[in-house]
């Protein structure tokens, strides 16, 4: 019985620190202000601006740059947003949709 519960002790720790290291969200109590961006010339015609968004690093958001990426065939880009929650605010990053899906 007792190397049971420490087998379950063990795994309880690895689970739970699995799970606080895959998670990418940290809440924020104030949304960090983004920098002022100039866009350059789209490289090719068509093309579409991605806003830079924000990545965990460290425990805490940094910014990362805006891009131009081609369209997807049949696709839209739901850029990433900042989402009120309980505690304050938290960050999700923006991706490619199908059309008419939110």
């Amino acid at each position: 019985m007792k190397k049971f519960i420490q087998r379950l002790a063990i795994l309880s720790v690895i689970v739970f620190g699995i799970s606080l290291t895959g998670s990418a969200q940290i809440i924020v109590k104030v949304r960090p202000r983004a920098a002022v961006v100039v866009r350059s010339a789209p490289p090719v015609r068509g093309y579409i601006w991605i806003d830079g968004g924000w990545v965990v690093r460290n425990g805490r958001y940094v910014q990362t740059r805006g891009y131009w990426a081609a369209p997807r065939r049949g696709r839209h880009y739901v850029a990433g947003h900042w989402v009120r929650r309980r505690h304050g605010w938290v960050w999700i990053s923006g991706y490619w949709t199908k059309r008419g899906w939110r």
